[in-house]
């Protein structure tokens, strides 16, 4: 006789309260965040996500990828595909795991670490998104700066009142994206390409495929950072199936169409990144449509602020998430009022290091373990300080392939590969050798542990 899992659940309870229109929860303890975003404000969201200004100047990542000479416009343009579609896949399966347990990405690493050792993660997600938060506002203050010669201390100070009131209202700003900004940023993107591809191009100099897998693993670290962020807005999908291809479709075509023109104008801007958004300027209305991506640009500025509150709110649940949302715009506002833009692909590099094997760890223990027929997202979930050396290992594997340039740290890091005698060929992918390790690790880890033979118990107990 069949008997019933203490975990399963009937397709009803999968099945979105579509009465439930209310923001998210003030606080994790206020209860199940509502289920009312749909594919298409999935696809809207995502699609914003995968165009930024930022994209534009930052495409010289992948034509001239850090270390290396130019490559050729095809060799670049493969990279950016290779690099987007397979970092993005790993987004896709956090947005489909946290659609299933309808908890936060941060949240789920309770299941993968303990609740205690999930504040590990979160704090690094913490300080990656303030990072990038900051990038954002400062990328977008130079762009009003572009378009008006006016200081950039008060354009900072707007975007981050702006972007402190969405992060509060976030799902409401979810469909506003949907409706209306998604669909204006597409017109002018495809109004921008077009008008590009009518110039005569001036000769580029790059050939060969010299730092291939530079420029991929900059883009798969690029899209790797939103793994953290995934979840955060996958809880409140009406569907897996609206989850996934919301994140997969949503942000890969986009950012690959917007590497694309950044490419192209960064051809005719002779390679010189500062000189892009004058290019776009340069063109009929230019004008008005850098307008309307600048406006956009708040999109990502919100993100950056209301997701690392989630990733606070695994660390302090009864907090308030508007007071978490109000102090740490606040931080990003100071920092863009004070940091140097430059220096896009170190950060790329160190994101990439971090979340490229902790993504390893928890597919494989999540997935390929059975660990989502017994997830523990609780408080009190017990810890489990084991996982966290095929994340360490993975990690340390990125740093010796790919060290970046970070004074003290990069030659602290070359140092350690010496001592290995380890030099790194030029075809291996730091990113994807890093997840590999901590695959495997973890898969390991799981195996002597007995986690594979508990999730096995548990199938043959539901089937009996």
């Amino acid at each position: 006789m069949s008997t019933a899992s203490p975990t399963s659940h009937s397709p009803a309870q999968d099945a979105p309260d579509l009465r439930d229109t209310h923001d998210v929860p003030r606080t994790l303890d206020e209860g199940h965040a509502p289920r009312n975003l749909g594919l298409l404000d999935q696809l809207g969201m995502w699609a914003n996500l995968g165009m930024s200004l930022l994209a534009f100047a930052g495409a010289l990542v992948v034509l001239q990828p850090m270390g290396a000479p130019g490559m050729g416009v095809g060799a670049a343009l493969s990279a950016l595909v290779v690099g987007t579609l397979v970092g993005t896949a790993g987004v896709s399966a956090m947005a489909l795991a946290s659609s299933q347990q309808g908890q936060p990405a941060m949240v789920m690493l309770r299941g993968l670490f303990g609740g205690r050792l999930s504040y590990v993660p979160s704090v690094l997600n913490m300080v990656q998104l303030v990072g990038w938060g900051t990038f954002e506002m400062v990328t977008t203050a130079f762009a009003v700066k572009t378009l008006w010669d006016v200081p950039s201390w008060p354009v900072i100070g707007v975007i981050g009142l702006v972007t402190i009131t969405l992060a509060i209202y976030p799902l409401h700003w979810v469909k506003v994206l949907r409706k209306y900004v998604t669909v204006a940023v597409i017109v002018v993107l495809v109004y921008l390409a077009t008008q590009l591809a009518t110039r005569d191009l001036p000769a580029y100099h790059g050939h060969g495929w010299d730092g291939w897998m530079i420029a991929v693993d900059a883009i798969i670290g690029l899209c790797v950072s939103w793994v953290p962020v995934a979840g955060d807005y996958a809880r409140h999908s009406t569907s897996h199936r609206a989850a996934v291809i919301g994140s997969y479709v949503g942000y890969s075509v986009t950012q690959i169409a917007v590497y694309c023109i950044g490419m192209v104008a960064l051809v005719i801007a002779g390679g010189d990144g500062d000189k892009v958004f004058s290019i776009f300027l340069g063109i009929t209305g230019g004008t008005l449509c850098f307008w309307v991506l600048t406006l956009r640009e708040i999109d990502a500025c919100f993100v950056d602020v209301y997701s690392p509150t989630v990733s606070a709110q695994n660390m302090l649940p009864r907090v308030d998430r508007r007071l978490i949302s109000t102090a740490l715009g606040v931080i990003s506002m100071v920092l863009a009022w004070r940091i140097d833009i430059y220096g896009f692909a170190t950060f790329l590099s160190l994101i990439g290091s971090v979340f490229a094997p902790l993504l390893g760890v928890f597919l494989v223990d999540y997935y390929a373990f059975g660990g989502r027929r017994r997830w523990n997202t609780s408080v009190d979930a017990p810890g489990r300080p084991l996982m966290l050396l095929p994340w360490l290992a993975g990690f340390a594997m990125y740093q010796l392939i790919s060290p970046g340039e970070l004074g003290w740290w990069s030659r602290m890091w070359h140092d350690i590969a010496g001592t290995l005698h380890f030099t790194a060929p030029s075809w291996m992918s730091a990113s994807l050798t890093s997840f590999l390790t901590a695959v495997v690790l973890t898969a390991v880890v799981d195996g002597v542990t007995g986690r594979g033979a508990e999730a096995n118990t548990m199938v043959q107990g539901v089937s009996r």
